[in-house]
C-alpha cells in the first residue's frame, strides 16, 4: 500500500515506525482492553495505532525516497526468519503507561538489535533514546492521556490479570502516521527457512 499524503509538497516527509503484530486473534482481545480503558479510564491514544511491538521508533523519512526504504526493509526480512514472540500478563511504566508484556526472549532481542543497526548502517537512522536504555518490548494499551490517578487505580485492577498468548512473527510491518493515527503502510516476510 502506498502512503498517503498528509501534504502536497514535493519535499514532504512522512512519519513511520516499524513494528511486529500479533495474528487478527490477539489484535481483537488487545483492542478490547484498549477499549476498556477508554470506556472506564478515558484513556484513548493507544487506540490510535493497531496493537504492536515496536522494534524501531517512530522517525522522518522523505517521500520522494520511500521506495528505498522499502526496497531496504525487503531486504532486511528476507534474511530473517519467523520467531517465537510469548506474551504474559501486563507491565507498566509508571506513572502513565500500560503495556502487555512480552517476553525478552533471545530471538526477539537479537531481531531488534539486528534492525537498530541495519537502520543505523543502510538507511542512517538512529533513535537516540534508545542508545542510551535497553530494549523493553511492550504491546502498549494505555498511555499518554492516562491521568496518573487513573493509572493507579488501573495498575491495582491490571497487575495481577492473567494473560498468555504465544505466536510465531513471520513478518515486519512498516507503519505510517496519517496525520490522525497509525496504520499499515507495508508488510515485509521473513525469508530466510530455519530448518
Amino acid at each position: 500500500m502506498e502512503p498517503q499524503s498528509p501534504t502536497s509538497k514535493a519535499n514532504s516527509r512522512y512519519r513511520f515506525f516499524i513494528a511486529l503484530l500479533p495474528p487478527s486473534e490477539m489484535q481483537d482481545k488487545a483492542n478490547e482492553i484498549k477499549q476498556y480503558f477508554s470506556d472506564r479510564y478515558h484513556s484513548r491514544a493507544a487506540q490510535k495505532s493497531p496493537p504492536h511491538i515496536t522494534l524501531q521508533p517512530p522517525f522522518e523519512w522523505p517521500a520522494a525516497t520511500v521506495a528505498d526504504l522499502q526496497t531496504s526493509l525487503m531486504s532486511f526480512a528476507m534474511g530473517h526468519s519467523a520467531i517465537p514472540i510469548a506474551l504474559s500478563g501486563f507491565g507498566s511504566f509508571p506513572p502513565r503507561v500500560i503495556y502487555i508484556n512480552v517476553l525478552k526472549t533471545p530471538e526477539l532481542m537479537a531481531l531488534q538489535q539486528a534492525l537498530a543497526v541495519h537502520m543505523e548502517a543502510e538507511l542512517d537512522i538512529v533513535d537516540r533514546r534508545s542508545q542510551h536504555r535497553s530494549f523493553a518490548p511492550h504491546m502498549t494499551v494505555a498511555f499518554r492521556d492516562l491521568k496518573p490517578r487513573a493509572f493507579k487505580q488501573a495498575w491495582l485492577e491490571f497487575e495481577t490479570r492473567s494473560l498468555q498468548f504465544q505466536f510465531m512473527a513471520d513478518q515486519l510491518t512498516l507503519l505510517i502516521h496519517t496525520g490522525q493515527r497509525w496504520t499499515v503502510s507495508q508488510v515485509f516476510p521473513f525469508g530466510r527457512l530455519d530448518r
